[in-house]
């Protein structure tokens, strides 16, 4: 079906979903003996979740998050301290709709970083925008921002996040203007 008449027609309209799919759905239409109706839903559902797809992983590279890390992925028998419940209440990520602040803390290696990503990764599920540095990084981009002129603009994109992770926190020592600038991001 590979040659079917609409193919030339989706990929104008830019319907890829539909292209890759309407072999599969035409078989189970004649199949299941689906109405039209049926059959342009099924359609429908294929483009929205590819495009549903493309946009999420297009928010997950501007993230910065790691696609690797999440909760799925997180060893809780390594860190037996961590609070599984608490963790799954938080991936609901009830707490950014409250604009509740989340600290976590404790000596290296016991997956902070990889708990901070992963709530990264849910909040990108749900739609929220979300920017995930290290805080040095976050901090040394913002000064060469400043000297090219595009300081405005990295702030405000660093400000309009709905979820804000901040990694890394007091490894490296800041210099005043860097105090300035990371003062001026949390308050």
């Amino acid at each position: 079906m590979m040659t079917h008449p609409l193919l030339p027609k989706l990929r104008e309209l830019r319907l890829s979903g539909m292209v890759h799919t309407l072999d599969v759905r035409a078989a189970q239409a004649m199949e299941r003996q689906l109405a039209p109706i049926e059959f342009l839903a099924l359609l429908l559902d294929d483009e929205l979740e590819r495009r549903s797809q493309t946009r999420l992983a297009r928010r997950l590279a501007q993230s910065g998050c790691d696609s690797q890390k999440t909760l799925a992925h997180f060893d809780f028998s390594a860190a037996p301290g961590v609070n599984r419940t608490l963790l799954q209440d938080m991936a609901t990520c009830t707490f950014i709709s409250r604009h509740e602040n989340v600290l976590l803390c404790g000596p290296t290696g016991v997956g902070k970083s990889h708990v901070a990503n992963a709530l990264g990764i849910e909040a990108l599920k749900r739609d929220y925008r979300v920017l995930s540095r290290p805080i040095h990084r976050l901090l040394n981009s913002l000064h060469a921002a400043r000297a090219s002129g595009a300081q405005p603009r990295l702030l405000g994109k660093v400000l309009s996040a709905d979820l804000l992770i901040l990694d890394d926190f007091g490894l490296h020592p800041l210099t005043p203007q860097a105090a300035q600038d990371l003062y001026e991001i949390i308050s």
